[in-house]
């Protein structure tokens, strides 16, 4: 499948090329490609990410130097920094630091427990993607919920903690994504749509 798809797609931007005259025609059909391509990972995603720098130029619809260094803006820069942020974090276990640490501040109740948990995801979404936070937060869920679990039981009570609790993490983590650029990428997304639109900055 994944080499029809391949197939289809170069396909289409060729024959994008011969019938479309208009950039926006032609520019639909390169979205399309990298949006199969990128939903059935045809090719690996860094590479779909950069069939514009190719087609593009091929399909006249900006040059190649107009192109390039839309790849290397500051917005993308921001990503990147939250990205290897978050590497850190992960590598030496920063975020298993301060979650538990706020965690022990809190007790150990099962309210206090959630809300210690919701403050730790807000902190940590807002200087690494929502995203990465809660797949971080969760794993520490996971291991509080088989604590719990053990000690009590599993029954309603330990459902509904863990339900709970999951569903804190990731409204937390969405909360404190928006605090910051680098929290959620629509945010970064915005400032970028701003800036062309309008020509101000978001600081």
């Amino acid at each position: 499948m994944k080499q029809a798809l391949f197939i289809f797609g170069v396909l289409l931007l060729l024959i994008s090329g011969l019938l479309f005259s208009e950039p926006h025609s032609k520019v639909a059909c390169v979205a399309i490609v990298m949006a199969l391509w990128w939903v059935f990972e045809v090719l690996p995603l860094g590479v779909t990410a950069l069939i514009p720098v190719v087609a593009f130029p091929l399909l006249n619809i900006m040059s190649a130097k107009a192109v390039a260094p839309i790849y290397m803006s500051s917005i993308l820069m921001v990503f990147i920094g939250g990205f290897l942020v978050a590497i850190a974090m992960q590598k030496w276990q920063l975020h298993r630091r301060i979650a538990l640490k706020i965690i022990t501040t809190f007790g150990n109740s099962p309210q206090r427990l959630i809300l210690g948990f919701m403050l730790a995801s807000a902190f940590l979404s807002m200087w690494v993607s929502n995203t990465a936070t809660t797949v971080m937060m969760v794993a520490i869920a996971l291991a509080v919920i088989k604590h719990c679990e053990d000690k009590i039981g599993v029954g309603i009570d330990s459902r509904l903690f863990a339900s709970t609790l999951m569903l804190a993490i990731a409204h937390a983590a969405s909360v404190g994504g928006i605090a910051t650029l680098v929290g959620t990428p629509p945010n970064l997304a915005f400032t970028r749509i701003y800036e062309i639109s309008f020509g101000q900055t978001v600081s």
